[in-house]
This record gives structure tokens, sequence and C-alpha cells, in this order.
């Protein structure tokens, strides 16, 4: 899209004004549009009064045949008789560097005059809503177009242009959807585990209840979330909204390109060749600003879920011995989940695997039969190691436990002797497998011990024995029942092992036969060979061995899912009502943070796919995102990094897979999101014909990983009293333990990938010498360390990483800093003038709000040593702020003082 850049004369001591125009797509220009110009005198914008000058009208055909496409206009009056000044219109291409056309004009600009060229909020730089690629993601363009001057007296051209995302609201919605239906399943689980005692039978009851209040909350959220169409983003001024509460606020990507000076003919490439410093390459730099995802309807009065999470841990022992149930910990909870996960996806895959052994076996294709026994062993290995944990065995027991009629052998004493083979004997050297059930506490007091029977009544502490009234044993404290054999798990578990054993001896003997029978041998015998062996036998000869896995496998799954369910339920038990209310608040947190994610991995994967280094280092190692936090440790925004903090490191959870799209509708192109809480898998769909230019492994399918880091340092008002008067050491675990993550990662990435694969930079600093200096400011007591930020987004972007920079609302801290960024890149990276710094940061600043800009400011900038970044510090006036707080604890100090005096 071509852009008109006007500059108006007038007879005074400012005599230049710069403003751009631009024929947005749905009204296409031709050489025969009318094009008027009105011009008004603004005197004061802020009370919006401007007097009419005068106006021009030309046609677009006049300035494409104008020589150098340049027209020249006088203002006409509403009259039209006096003139009232000249405008100049002239055509300008965005990418082109028309550097001798704008020499003459922009030096004279007074230093207070912003260099905007063009100024649009349509398709003004790049028409991406109809790109097949970004079009599904991105839309509603706002650009600005700068031409700053350079060390060398030249012009470079940058190009600001944010954006929307469509996955502000089709990621939660998808989210929505995933939760309702694993908790759905939860419940039909629950369902399934048979006829239980009455205390079991009313836990999962209650549990299912609540299951069922979260399914009919999320419901309607996602009917409310239906209802919305046209939007693209929350406002901060709905981030307390309940139906909108899984949704990011003002999620947003924002690209600046840089044009370097281009030197045209031949006294400039002489001058190009005699120059010492090499000419700078064109580049572009993308960063995603987000809210911080965060629980804002739920409130932080009890701080967020990193802190809840820890006090609900600490308190759930006394959950189990009140609803009576088995403490499980964290760990294995998690690993109930992810083997309910693992089996659920192996099943089908063996299942499969084994249909197309039948199939190769019936089209007696040796090669195919090989090449199938492979994935079907492999997938079978898999689920038998999944499955090779004492957690299963524990939990089928005591469900075996909570049925009706299973006691504790404490109760049997009568029948003692009639069932002396099945009853084991209380004693120190023969205790019960409650010493091996997974995340029971060895501390569990003797009432604990007790409620764990049951049909036992939980106030029960003793039984009668041979000597007496003796105390419960610790290790008699889980149930047991005469007929439940507690090898019968290890049988069925092993034979799955023994019945791919058999199938694979049995694809042996038949590939030995086959490749007998093509050794040349007599007639005679060949014709026995022929008789004895017709096309069907290799599947009849496999296929009973092939059932029998299935079946073998089936077994194993019902009896895990049951035994893990079970695990569940009663970790579902402990938790009521605040397990259930966290879990819910992690679930919208997530939300948020996953659609930021997704957004910033589609943007870095479109920008990158003609880059086959970071192709490479996509598969091969995974990226780092680098979430940049600028949320201080006071007050609520406390709670708010805390909830982040868990959001943040939860992706981890997250991997992504590029798929084909079924057609290049934009509907089919849009990412899509599988899996359950435990592990989600993102899709982005490709374009076929840019979906074949991919490494084989990533068109394979191969899970690409996404390593999250989270650094934050506060920089408002609030933290000068937080770091004054309050604990900050929130913020210092954060960064330590985030920093030792991200070092792994680039460890990691060495020995993977080779740094030719990563993007070269004017600013020769290594990466692990950046790492060092992260390491020590890290680890430095230092108030408002921004250094801290700097360095972590200077490394993301040299490991080709994704950049996130968020606040509490995204918007006047999250802008100032990525104004200060974009500025002091050009300055490092494309020799931005020093005279000009400050003057690009107030033009790229000049239509945000204006109240934080003096925290966001780099008065060094001005003096800078050419190979030394300035120092970046934020200066935040809180004086003020400051002094009240004091007064009001020094009168709160004095008030408590008096009444302790008179009491």
């Amino acid at each position: 899209m071509d852009c008109f850049r006007l500059h108006k004369h007038k007879a005074n001591k400012d005599p230049l004004f710069l403003t751009g125009v631009t024929f947005p797509s749905e009204y296409p220009a031709s050489p025969e549009t009318l094009v008027k110009l009105t011009v008004y005198d603004s005197k004061d914008k802020s009370q919006e009064s401007s007097n009419f000058l005068g106006s021009a009208t030309f046609s677009v055909g006049d300035l494409l045949r104008a020589k150098d496409e340049r027209l020249t206009l006088s203002l006409r009056s509403s009259d039209g008789v006096c003139a009232a000044g000249t405008v100049v219109v002239s055509r300008l291409k965005m990418g082109e560097m028309e550097e001798v056309d704008v020499d003459h004009i922009t030096t004279d600009i007074p230093p207070q005059k912003c260099p905007l060229v063009c100024d649009s909020v349509s398709h003004a730089c790049v028409d991406r809503e109809n790109n097949p690629l970004t079009g599904p993601v991105f839309k509603n363009p706002v650009c600005k177009v700068y031409r700053f001057q350079t060390m060398d007296s030249k012009w470079m051209l940058v190009r600001e242009q944010m954006e929307e995302c469509t996955l502000s609201f089709s990621i939660p919605r998808q989210l929505l959807s995933l939760y309702i239906q694993e908790d759905m399943n939860r419940v039909q689980d629950l369902r399934e585990l048979g006829e239980l005692s009455p205390h079991w039978d009313n836990l999962r009851k209650e549990v299912m209840a609540r299951y069922g209040g979260i399914i009919g909350y999320y419901q309607e959220t996602l009917a409310e979330l239906d209802k919305i169409t046209g939007r693209s983003f929350k406002p901060s001024c709905c981030k307390a909204q309940k139906s909108l509460e899984f949704i990011p606020i003002n999620l947003h990507t924002q690209r600046m390109r840089v044009t370097c000076p281009r030197k045209t003919g031949i006294l400039s490439r002489l001058r190009q060749g005699a120059s010492s410093s090499p000419r700078l390459k064109d580049a572009f730099y993308d960063i995603v600003t987000v809210g911080a995802p965060a629980a804002h309807f739920q409130g932080f009065k009890c701080g967020g879920l990193q802190r809840l999470l820890s006090r609900y841990e600490a308190e759930k022992k006394s959950f189990s011995t009140a609803y009576q149930c088995i403490y499980y910990s964290p760990e294995h909870t998690a690993k109930a989940q992810e083997v309910l996960s693992t089996v659920s996806l192996l099943q089908p895959l063996i299942t499969s695997s084994a249909d197309q052994l039948l199939q190769a076996a019936q089209e007696r294709s040796s090669t195919g039969l090989k090449d199938v026994l492979k994935k079907l062993s492999d997938k079978t290995e898999q689920f038998v190691h999944t499955l090779k944990d004492e957690l299963v065995k524990s939990a089928l027991l005591a469900l075996h436990a909570a049925q009706p009629g299973y006691v504790s052998k404490n109760q049997k004493p009568a029948q003692a002797g009639q069932h002396q083979g099945h009853v084991h004997q209380c004693s120190e050297q023969n205790p019960s497998p409650v010493q091996g059930l997974p995340g029971h506490s060895p501390a569990t007091s003797v009432t604990e011990s007790t409620v764990m029977c049951n049909n036992v009544d939980g106030s029960q502490t003793t039984t009668k024995g041979e000597g007496g009234t003796l105390p419960l044993k610790h290790q008699d404290s889980i149930p047991h029942h005469q007929e439940y054999d507690e090898e019968e798990w290890d049988r069925v578990w092993a034979n799955v092992a023994k019945c791919l054993n058999c199938v694979i001896a049995m694809v042996d003997k038949l590939q030995e036969e086959d490749n007998n029978r093509q050794e040349p041998v007599p007639e005679q015998q060949l014709a026995d060979v022929i008789t004895s062996h017709n096309p069907g036998d290799w599947k009849e000869q496999l296929c009973p061995l092939v059932t029998r896995l299935k079946d073998c496998v089936m077994e194993v799954v019902e009896k895990a899912k049951r035994a893990m369910t079970f695990v569940l339920l009663q970790e579902a038990a402990c938790s009521i009502p605040q397990g259930f209310l966290l879990q819910q608040r992690r679930d919208v947190v997530f939300s948020q943070a996953l659609a930021a994610l997704a957004c910033g991995f589609a943007m870095r994967l479109y920008a990158g796919m003609e880059d086959k280094g970071f192709l490479r280092q996509l598969h091969l190692v995974g990226l780092v995102a680098q979430f940049e936090s600028l949320l201080s440790t006071y007050s609520e925004e406390i709670g708010m990094l805390e909830d982040m903090e868990v959001g943040i490191s939860d992706l981890q959870r997250v991997v992504f897979k590029i798929t084909e799209a079924k057609t290049d509708d934009l509907s089919d192109l849009q990412p899509l999101v599988c899996g359950r809480r435990d592990q989600f898998t993102v899709e982005v769909p490709l374009p076929r014909l840019v979906f074949q230019t991919l490494p084989e492994e990533i068109k394979e399918g191969k899970p690409l990983h996404v390593f999250p880091v989270l650094f934050n340092v506060g920089i408002n008002e609030q933290q000068t009293i937080a770091e004054r008067f309050g604990d900050i050491s929130l913020q210092e675990r954060i960064n330590q333990k985030n920093f030792e993550m991200l070092e792994a990662y680039y460890k990691s990435l060495s020995e993977k990938v080779p740094l030719e694969c990563l993007p070269c930079f004017q600013t020769q600093t290594d990466v692990k010498e950046l790492l060092e200096t992260l390491g020590q400011n890290v680890v430095t007591k230092k108030r408002k360390n921004v250094e801290i930020l700097w360095i972590a987004g200077s490394i993301c972007r040299r490991l080709n990483g994704i950049r996130f920079t968020s606040c509490k609302s995204a918007k006047d801290r999250t802008s100032m800093s990525v104004t200060l960024e974009q500025c002091a890149l050009l300055r490092d990276e494309h020799q931005l003038s020093k005279d000009c710094f400050i003057r690009a940061l107030d033009c790229m600043r000049s239509r945000l709000t204006q109240g934080d800009i003096g925290q966001w400011e780099d008065p060094e900038a001005g003096n800078v040593s050419e190979n030394k970044p300035a120092s970046r510090h934020f200066y935040p006036i809180a004086l003020l702020l400051v002094s009240s707080h004091l007064l009001v604890v020094w009168l709160i100090l004095s008030l408590v003082f008096l009444l302790a005096k008179y009491q």
C-alpha cells in the first residue's frame, strides 16, 4: 500500500509539519481517484480546538505523472480566494529508502518534532489478515512508520506494527471444552468403580457433586464466550469480569521492522567499500504484550496460587483425617494422572498396531510384518514400563479394601482358625502392604491409621487381641480381604509382556519358514510346501496370539484405570472444598498463559519458516519463552505474581505439533488444543505448500517443546515501598530459579545445536558471558535491578526465543518497557544516532499514556560510549506516596504505644 507524505510550509519559526495518508484495502485507489486535503491549525490539542486554514484537491493520476512523483499544491481558503500556504504531496512506498529526497526536508525538523512518516489504523503496511499463513491468528493491525538518523547521517526506516490475536478467545474456548470433557470423564470413571462401602460411597457422591458444579460453571462460561463476536482481545477494564476470567488481558503482538540505509550510485559504492564498518542488515524484532496471567475475578485477599498451594499441601494431611481417606502426595497424584493419560493413549495405538500386524500377515508381506512388529513392540514395552509402579499395586489393594464386606484382619479373630491359609499374623516380621503404599505418611498417628479401615467406625482405635486390649498397629491399618490375591496384579501385568514375546516368536518363525521356502528345493518338496501352506496360514497362526495380547492389554487397562481413579478419588475427597477452588483458579491462570504462549509460538514460527537453523533448533531442543514481568511485590500485585509464577510453570506441560491443514481455508488454519490437564498439545496447521518445506522430523509430528522462564523486577512506586519496608524474597526466588532453568536450556542447546543456527547481532557479547552477568545480577542485592530484565531479554533474542512483556494490565509499564527496548535495539544494532535516542523514544511514546514515562527514561542515552550500552535505570517518583505511608505507619505506632501505656 502506498502512503502520502505531506509537508506544509508557513511563514513562521516552525515552518514544517509531516503527516501520512494511506488508502485502506477496502477502498482501493485508481488514477482517477480524487483526494481532498484539508488543513487545520491546532493550537491546543488538549482542548481539541482548531482553525480551518485551507484545502486543496488533486487526483492520484496527477501525483503519479508528476516529476519525481511530487506535487506542490496551494491551499485555498473556504471562499477559494485567499492563499493560505503550500502543501507538498509525495508518493512513498513502504520499504523504499529515498535518502536523496528526504535529506533536505528531514534535517530541518525541529528537535521536538517526531519524524513520523506514516500513521494508520488499518491495512497500512502488511495485509496479514488475507495472508493464509498469518490471517487466522493476527488481525486489526495498527502501523506507524518513522525515519531516524543513524550515526553516519543516513536514514533508517522503522515500522511498528501492533496486532490483535484471535487466540485470545479461541484458546480459552477450546480449553474450557477440554476441561468439561475431562471432568465428565472423571465422573464417569468414579461411577465405574463399582460398589463401595458406605463411607467411600458417600465420599464419591460428594466428589461427583463438586465436579458437577465445576462442569456447570464452565459450561455457562463457555456459552457466554460463544456469544461474543468480533472482539479479539479483553481490555483491562474487563479484567475482573466473571465471564471473561479465562481470557488474557490486552494480548497483542508488536513487530518493529528496521530497513537500513542503502547507498546507490558509483560514489556511494566507493564510499561503502572504503568504510571500515560492514553495512547493517535489515531486521525485525517481535514481542508479545499481555497482562499478567492472574485470577482477577477471584481476587488476591488470601494471596495467589503459589502461596495458596503451599498452604493447601501443608493442611492436606489433616483433611485426609477429617474425611477418613488415605493421603497421597502431589507426586503420587501426578503419577496417577500420568498413568491414566498414558494408558488411554497407548491402548488404541497397540490395538491399531496389532490389527495392522494381522493385515500384513494376510498379505504375506515380510517387510511390512517386520515394520509393524517393531512399532507394536515399542508401544507395548512403553505400556508395560508405565505400569511398572508400586502405586498401581497398592491402589488396587486399597480399592479392594474399600468394597463392601472387606474388613481388616484385626476384625476377624474368630475366623483366624478357619482361615489360617489366608490371614497373615500381625507381627513386625510380617508387615502389611501399608508400608509400601506410596504417599502414606510415616508420621501418621494411630487415629489416622484407624480411620482408613472402611468398615470400622472412625472412633474405634483399639481391638481385642490375645493379650487383651491393644492399640492398632500402624502397619495393620490397611484392610485386607481373605480372598484378595496380592500377586494378581503382577501376573496380569506380566502377561502382557509374555503375550508380546509369543507374537514376536511366531513372526520370527513365519519369516524363517518363508526364507527357507525361497531357497532352491526339489520339485516334490516344493509341492509339499505349497500344499501344506496356503496364503491364510500366517494370519491364522498369528490371530490367536494377537487376540490374546489385546485381551491382556484391555484387562490391564481396566484394572489400572480403576486403581488410579481410586487414588484420584481419595485426593479429591481430601481436597473438598479447597482443592476444587484451587483447581478452578489454576485453570483460569493457565488459560491466560497458554493463549499468550500459543500466540507467541505462532508468531515466531511464521517468522522463521525460511530459517533452516531455527527449524533445526525447534525440533532438536525447542524454544525458550521468556516472560518479563514488571509487577511489584506489594499489596495485590504480590498475589498476581504468585498466580503468574504457577501459570508460567504449568506451561511446561505443553508441547506443540505442526500439522498439514486440510485446506487453505482460514478456518482450517486455526491452532487447535487437545489433551488433558497433565499434558496439552497445541497443533499449528500450515498450508500444504508451506508444510512441505519443513524438516522431516517436524512433518512426522515430532512434539516441539517450549521452555518457559519468568523474570520479575518491580519498577513502580509500590515497589519502592516494598523494597524499603516490605519483603521482596518472592521476586528473588523467582529470578534465581528461572535463571537456573535458562542456564540449563542453554547447556542443552549448545550440546545439540551448532552456534551457526543462532542469529547474529552487532554487539559481539557472547551468550555465555551474558549468562554469567545475569547470574551475578540475580544474586546482587540492588533496588529495582532492571539490568536483570535487559540481559534476560537479550539472551532470549540471541537464542531464537519468544519474548513476552507483562505488567498488571499490559498498558503503561509494558508500553514504556517495549518502547525503551526498541530504541535500545536501534541504538545497539542499527547505529541510531545518540542525539536521536530521546527523540525517537518520545516519538514512539507520543500516543501513549504519559503518566509513567519518567520511570522509563534512559538519561545516559545521549552520552554513551560507542561500545558500551547506556545504563538503564528506572526512576519512579514516589516521594509523596512514601511520605504519606510513613506518616500512617508513625500514627499507628503512636496509637499502639499509647494503648499499651494506659493498659
